[in-house]
């Protein structure tokens, strides 16, 4: 299944002031051909866009929940979309 989506994850937990986004930004540039962006939100989440093929958004969603990640994940909640583009590469924000 290769179809190309857009997934909004929200990370809660200890995400913020870690290196949380850098991390989620060289986890999804090693993963590869994804776009978007990892932001802290004002309610201490993190929120990731990632748009590209389903396999590979679903990779870094597994990373999300399960990979090393710095800080501490207490939970992620995603939804799956269609794409919007405008996105160069990943960023943090």
């Amino acid at each position: 299944m290769n179809e190309e989506v857009r997934l909004t994850a929200w990370v809660r937990g200890r995400v913020q002031g870690v290196g949380f986004r850098w991390w989620t930004r060289a986890t999804a540039l090693e993963i590869g051909a994804l776009a978007g962006y990892a932001g802290n939100l004002s309610d201490g989440r993190v929120q990731v866009v990632a748009e590209g093929d389903f396999e590979r958004c679903e990779r870094l969603l597994a990373w999300l929940r399960h990979g090393d990640t710095p800080g501490r994940v207490d939970g992620v909640t995603e939804i799956w979309g269609v794409t919007r583009g405008g996105y160069e590469g990943f960023e943090i924000r």
